[in-house]
């Protein structure tokens, strides 16, 4: 109870009483009360009306004679006070027709005044009222009408102020507002009346909040309007108030405010949890001290809930997931959020969501009925603090019940009533879609999430080119999964590939998308492709995605960046689309960004890629990343390199702390797009475990390379591979020889295992066939096929290299003592090969 600081309930205007006469007489019949009303209707200002006897105030438009006007005179003594209709003339001669009213009134000595009241009859369609417009005024009209004394006692109402305070008549005249209507507040109005006694000026429109006995479980408003009454001199005699309940107007009000508020705070977030919560904290204490909200099972998980009736199993899974309480601690609660609610069948909550209509209970009985005897020990508990009246609105969005709210009353602010309801209902209406949004979303993103890690590599291949370390940190959830990958990929000859991409946008659509090209650039590494050639294979793919007429309708657009890094040799070869340039850092720690060719982001088409090549030493380190790496929320890139660059300055560190480090340097709690990093640092394979020579073209090199490779196995202790490995550079050499150009070049290298490869200046590719049983040749690439684990041919600038891979504890046992020329010629690859699988 009490008032706003400016002692108006926002909205409600106020009493115009400028065209009515409010007059004060004592029992002379002179004038001692005279309000603005009168001044203006009348002409005569209070500073010469007060003193002055109604006969002259009130002239008449007939002639008299001074002092034998006997007309106010009956009326005035009249003790039942008088009604009826007068023809008067203001001070400029203007006839007026009024209707007046004359009432009684004893002041605090018991003597008797009259209260005159004056209104004009023109010739409108209120003409006819007559006698009723008074009697309206004061017995028919919502306004109650009330005079008090200086004192601020009561010395006159109307029959509508009796009925809106209920406390009768004479109990109420002689009396201050605080002894027979303690539940207003008292303090306020009688502060505000004192301040119009005390400086004359009228109060309108003032508005505040309580209790009248008439009514006294339920609060009002009411909107008010003092005058002050005063005698000749200017003395206040006393106040006249009019007041008028708007109560319906004030509560219309503020649900209105509140579902303003609603909107603004309920679906802030597409977290379920949090969701539910905000429905009860914008609940309390505005509607209800205590709020629950409980969810099925199906919903916290983000599963689809069955559309239709709830059924038994259902309500099971109901579980708490959001609560708040005018109370601190929240003490009404008997389970916590996350637990199961576990309602007995006859519960408020689970009849409503067994029937799918809210629920009233504006009288809670906790003592008796069903649910008290099934659960008494809740029962207890709710009587204990002292609930008694409850609404339950189930939760449903899209023809699917998600769980129900519950909203309690304890103090006394009154019972539930049919707006409660109404109100209760839009709040849970709005929260249960939003409630049902996050559901949805957390399901899409649970898929998402799944589907981009099963895209990403689980853990990295082995290899021998490069140690290598990874951190991969998903966005803040609201942008859902994204697009970002890496990839290491073992290639031929003992190098690799390393790769970093970042598909446009977030979600399923970006992770599906991302699956796709790093399948691709997988394919395409496996077909030994130079850096420029694979970002040309991938922008043709995103072409032709974008184009399918079944494809998203979303855009289409990646970045990548592709590098090879040959451990033979120490050199890197990149290439990028539209993608962050790496860093590298020297063995001695010394940092700088590439400045490698931008090309363009893959899906444009029509400009070709660069690649550039570059020396790295042994022990030098490269990072590869996406721009998530360097967007912060000011979005500056260039504090991102240089924030990153820092953090890579000690590159001996264990690769692991490395990427610790430039995660740890990220500004915010999570970053603002998805960071895939890729850390490597570079190995240089010993000249020891590489052996080269030159082959010329000539039969006889084809015997000398096996002697010598053989050697060279001998030396390295792998003596168990020289079967194998003589029968594969038999064949390839030959090969060589008979059809390609020269210079041709032998080289086999010890790594993880063992690599053969023969160079030559031809661009002819030889391709694996199925040689016939009359076919002279053709089974030398199906034969080394059987023997390798895997074997290829990528293009240089100056030709192309077959290779051949064993694993180091592979061995091939000959048949008897039968030797290669022996062998080659039983397979129908004689020494002068006639039938080429080329």
């Amino acid at each position: 109870m009490g008032t706003s600081q400016d002692g108006r309930l926002s909205g409600d205007g106020f009493f115009d009483l400028t065209r009515t006469a409010v007059v004060m007489v004592d029992p002379d019949g002179v004038v001692r009360g005279w309000t603005e009303g009168a001044e203006h209707l009348l002409g005569h200002p209070a500073s010469q009306a007060l003193g002055r006897s109604m006969e002259e105030l009130f002239a008449s438009t007939e002639p008299r004679h001074p002092g034998q006007d006997g007309r106010w005179t009956g009326r005035l003594a009249a003790a039942g006070g008088w009604s009826g209709l007068e023809a008067v003339r203001r001070t400029d001669g203007q006839r007026l027709d009024l209707e007046l009213r004359i009432l009684p009134v004893l002041d605090s000595d018991a003597r008797s005044r009259r209260l005159v009241m004056a209104a004009e009859i023109t010739q409108t369609p209120w003409s006819g009222v007559n006698q009723s417009l008074l009697d309206g005024m004061f017995g028919l009209s919502p306004v109650g009408v009330g005079m008090l004394d200086t004192e601020l006692r009561y010395v006159w109402m109307n029959d509508t102020l009796e009925r809106m305070g209920g406390t009768p008549r004479e109990e109420r005249l002689g009396r201050r507002l605080g002894e027979v209507q303690p539940g207003l507040a008292v303090e306020s109005i009688e502060a505000e009346m004192r301040r119009v006694l005390d400086t004359g000026a009228p109060s309108a429109g003032f508005e505040y909040l309580g209790r009248p006995e008439s009514d006294p479980d339920r609060e009002h408003a009411y909107s008010t309007y003092f005058f002050r009454l005063e005698d000749a001199s200017g003395h206040p005699l006393g106040i006249c108030y009019m007041t008028l309940d708007v109560t319906e107007s004030y509560r219309a009000r503020q649900r209105l405010a509140l579902l303003n508020r609603a909107g603004e705070r309920i679906g802030r977030s597409l977290d379920v949890l949090q969701t539910a919560q905000e429905l009860a904290d914008v609940a309390v204490p505005d509607l209800a001290d205590f709020v629950t909200v409980d969810l099925f099972g199906t919903v916290l998980d983000g599963a689809e809930q069955a559309p239709g009736p709830v059924d038994g199993g259902d309500l099971l899974t109901l579980r708490r997931a959001g609560q708040k309480s005018v109370r601190e601690g929240c003490p009404e609660a008997v389970v916590a959020i996350g637990e199961p609610a576990g309602y007995s069948p006859s519960a408020p909550v689970v009849l409503g969501l067994t029937n799918g209509n809210s629920s009233l209970d504006s009288h809670l009985d906790l003592a008796s009925g069903d649910w008290a005897a099934e659960d008494p020990e809740r029962s207890e508990h709710l009587r204990g603090l002292g609930f008694h009246s409850l609404m339950v609105v189930p939760l449903q969005a899209r023809g699917i019940f998600l769980g129900a709210a519950a909203f309690a009353r304890r103090q006394a602010v009154g019972p539930f009533q049919a707006d409660d309801l109404v109100l209760a209902e839009e709040f849970v209406n709005r929260a249960a879609i939003s409630i049902d949004n996050a559901r949805r979303y957390t399901r899409e993103h649970a898929a998402a999430l799944t589907l981009q890690r099963s895209l990403l590599p689980r853990e990295l291949p082995e290899q021998v080119a490069v140690d290598a370390a990874y951190r991969y940190l998903p966005a803040d959830s609201r942008s859902g999964v994204g697009g970002d990958w890496f990839d290491v990929i073992p290639l031929s000859g003992a190098r690799v590939a390393l790769v970093v991409g970042d598909v446009v946008g977030h979600g399923l659509h970006a992770a599906a998308t991302m699956g796709r090209l790093r399948a691709a650039v997988q394919a395409l590494a496996g077909m030994d492709l130079s850096p420029e050639e694979v970002l040309a294979h991938l922008d043709d793919m995103v072409n032709r995605v974008a184009s399918d007429t079944h494809a998203d309708d979303s855009v289409i657009g990646a970045t990548c960046l592709y590098a090879v890094y040959d451990p033979v040799r120490c050199c890197c070869t990149l290439a990028r689309a539209g993608h962050p340039p790496p860093v590298v850092v020297t063995p001695a720690g010394a940092s700088r960004v590439l400045d490698l060719p931008a090309g363009p982001p893959l899906g444009l088409g029509g400009i070709p890629f660069e690649s550039t090549e570059l020396a790295l030493p042994e022990g030098s380190l490269l990072a590869l990343y996406t721009n998530g790496l360097l967007l912060g929320k000011a979005l500056d890139i260039d504090g991102g390199i240089t924030r990153l660059r820092t953090a890579l300055a000690a590159p001996q560190v264990a690769l692991d702390d490395v990427c610790q480090a430039v995660v740890s340097s990220l500004p915010g709690a999570r970053p603002i797009d998805d960071v895939a990093l890729l850390v490597a640092r570079t190995r240089a394979l010993p000249q020891a475990q590489v052996a080269t020579w030159d082959i010329p073209a000539e039969p006889s090199a084809v015997s000398d390379a096996r002697r010598k490779a053989a050697g060279k196995l001998a030396e390295w202790g792998l003596q168990e591979l020289s079967y194998s490995v003589e029968l594969i550079v038999s064949e390839l050499v030959t090969n060589a020889i008979r059809h390609a150009s020269t210079p041709i070049g032998l080289r086999i290298i010890r790594a993880r295992d063992l690599i053969c490869e023969v160079s030559d200046h031809s661009s002819t590719s030889p391709h694996l066939r199925h040689a016939l049983a009359t076919d002279e040749g053709g089974r030398g690439l199906f034969l080394i096929a059987q023997l390798a684990q895997r074997w290829g041919t990528r293009y240089t600038a100056e030709g192309k290299i077959i290779s051949a891979e064993l694993p180091l504890d592979a061995v091939a046992e000959p048949g008897g003592t039968e030797d290669l020329d022996d062998l080659m010629e039983r397979f129908g690859e004689p020494a002068p090969l006639n039938d080429p699988d080329m």
